[in-house]
């Protein structure tokens, strides 16, 4: 005796597994993204394009000296205040 003789069930489940492997399946894809994934990947295009502006602007040389790399700067927690954004700091 088969075991798939007379069983619907077997059968319906042989018929969606040839269904799945056939070539018109192949076709759909996975296509989405978890968030974390897409906001790391525009972080990182964020940071890619700031460094490239960073690199060619003609402004900013002593902070360019202590801060070459916008990632470094960005891993500093510096605290704003008046002597550190004042363009005439008094001597």
């Amino acid at each position: 005796m088969k075991a798939h003789d007379n069983n619907y069930g077997n059968k319906l489940v042989d018929r969606l597994v040839k269904e799945a492997a056939s070539d018109d399946a192949l076709d759909i894809t996975y296509n989405k993204l978890p968030k974390s994934a897409v906001t790391s990947e525009l972080k990182e295009l964020g940071l890619l394009k700031w460094q490239s502006e960073w690199n060619s602007s003609n402004k900013g040389a002593l902070t360019k000296s202590f801060f070459p790399k916008v990632k470094d700067r960005l891993a500093k927690r510096l605290q704003m205040c008046l002597h550190l954004s004042k363009k005439d700091v008094p001597t």
